[in-house]
């Protein structure tokens, strides 16, 4: 790389020294807010060293791995890095799935305590259990504020993130502190203002916090010195309220929950004068809501592009691109991801992995200092993704133009996003399978105004079978997250397959994406 990130003005090596640092200069200053709750940085930073101690008590050593399962709260973000100081590694949960799908992930992660919200009492382990909201603060408050000792590293494990896999299985991306913190200097040099709000600055984390956009946008928000406003979830009118009454300068939202809050009956008389900047990502902004966006707040929107694999955004389309003004005659443009932010190198590579000239369709390779360590006890798939030369084979299609931006155009691995969660088809298609009235299956993403992408069977009867829509998704309900399951179900008689057998997956899906730039939505 031409740049090092580490030797640029504002470099934490981790994020504990961040936390460490803001404690120090600004110990008085909101760190969080949780309803009526708020916690300065001083007694973050004294929160995580007593949960690391606590951590250390408990008999885990670095490297161990903690999880949780809930929603998002300011405990929760605290957990974060009471955990990482300790040299442990966290694993945030996505609170929608189902219990066998958390049963998986605690077994494949060899977590050795899970910190669970009551609401969630469904879910168990064998293992240590802390309830979040019984025992949590007595157990925090009840351990020593002493230094912790264990050296942690730029390059040691921060993150073990969970993203569904093309077989079925999810597969835990592991990041490093360095894989986060590395992007910060590089964009305040570079002055993308965007992406690294100004100390002191206030944003609303709403996002799930078992994503890279959720638990990402937390400990970027600690490395940042900002005062962040923790929702449980997304929920559109709490958001015109706090957005209101703390003054919030920052947001970051998928398409899907932008339009349910300009759709809300407040935001046509909230006042939004004090919102800086609208990140949002998962999936491009059309072009009326954009617009809608622009004219009601008034503030700048940035498009994010990334991968829980790279930590998140690595690639941005500029609010100069958002512009009305600009759009005008470059429509096109805002059809793209955008251009690779500072220290991102993008590659389109051929079947054979080499690299293709500008304006040519393959698949987006990726190389900076943000991209993962690699999957959790996968050494096959490591071998698939991270290639020689550092690159990260992301699995998606797309063009690098000659004026440097990038569109995707199809995903190789066939997932599908709806309201900004992951879906692969083999998972879903994986839980319908053993339905005794299901003969073939194959799941597709169509497009949905409200989602973006919305979860689609495609479904051949058993011989005799009278089987209906309502029946499949009532079946799928019970074994997989309400995300995952379809939205709609069709009845044919026979899959069209290649000559190896694989399913066409795009020939299914060409009726419903007929007349779209792209089969992505």
């Amino acid at each position: 790389m031409s740049e090092n990130a580490a030797e640029l003005d504002g470099y934490f090596p981790t994020y504990g020294e961040a936390l460490a640092a803001h404690a120090q200069e600004r110990p008085e200053q909101i760190a969080l807010r949780y309803g009526e709750r708020t916690t300065t940085y001083s007694e973050y930073d004294r929160h995580a060293t007593q949960i690391a101690n606590g951590l250390a008590a408990m008999g885990l050593k670095k490297g161990d791995r903690v999880a949780y399962f809930g929603k998002n709260t300011d405990h929760a973000v605290e957990l974060a890095l009471g955990t990482v100081r300790g040299g442990m590694v966290f694993v945030p949960i996505i609170w929608r799935l189902a219990p066998a799908e958390v049963d998986f992930i605690m077994q494949d992660s060899g977590a050795d305590v899970l910190f669970r919200e009551d609401e969630f009492t469904g879910v168990t382990f064998d293992g240590r259990i802390v309830s979040m909201e019984q025992e949590f603060e007595a157990w925090r408050d009840a351990q020593p504020d002493t230094p912790v000792t264990t050296e942690v590293g730029a390059h040691d494990p921060l993150l073990q993130l969970y993203t569904s896999g093309t077989t079925g299985l999810p597969k835990g991306v592991v990041l490093s502190h360095h894989n986060g913190t590395s992007t910060r200097p590089m964009m305040q040099k570079h002055g993308i203002y965007w992406y690294c709000a100004d100390e002191g600055d206030s944003m609303i984390f709403a996002m799930p916090y078992g994503h890279i956009a959720g638990v990402g946008s937390a400990l970027g928000a600690t490395l940042g010195a900002q005062e962040l406003i923790v929702h449980r979830e997304f929920d559109p009118a709490l958001l015109i309220r706090d957005v209101q009454k703390y003054r919030v300068k920052w947001m970051f939202l998928v398409p899907a929950a932008i339009r349910l809050l300009l759709a809300h009956p407040d935001a046509q008389n909230a006042d939004f004068s004090s919102v800086k900047g609208l990140t949002y990502g998962a999936s491009p902004i059309p072009l009326d809501l954009l617009k809608q966006g622009v004219e009601r707040l008034k503030c700048d929107f940035a498009q994010l592009y990334g991968l829980t694999e790279t930590f998140g955004t690595v690639v941005s389309l500029s609010p100069e691109d958002h512009k009305p003004e600009n759009v005008v005659g470059r429509e096109h443009v805002m059809k793209s991801a955008g251009k690779p932010i500072p220290g991102v190198e993008i590659a389109i590579l051929d079947e054979n992995l080499q690299p293709l000239p500008a304006d040519t369709i393959g698949e987006v390779a990726i190389r900076g200092d943000a991209v993962m360590l690699g999957y959790w006890n996968r050494p096959e798939e490591n071998a698939k993704a991270l290639i020689e030369g550092g690159w990260f084979r992301t699995g998606d299609a797309g063009i690098l133009c000659e004026e440097g931006y990038l569109y995707i155009q199809d995903r190789i691995k066939d997932m599908i996003i709806t309201g900004g969660e992951n879906v692969y088809p083999a998972e879903v298609e994986s839980a319908i399978f053993g339905h005794p009235d299901i003969s073939d299956i194959a799941i597709i993403g169509v497009p949905d105004e409200k989602w973006g992408e919305a979860v689609k069977a495609v479904i051949v009867r058993r011989e005799g079978s009278d089987l209906d829509a309502d029946g499949v998704i009532a079946y799928a309900r019970e074994r997989i997250a309400g995300f995952k399951c379809p939205k709609s179900v069709d009845f044919i008689d026979a899959l069209p397959r290649n000559p190896s057998g694989k399913i066409l997956r795009r020939e299914l899906r060409a009726p419903y994406w007929e007349g779209m730039d792209r089969q992505v939505s």
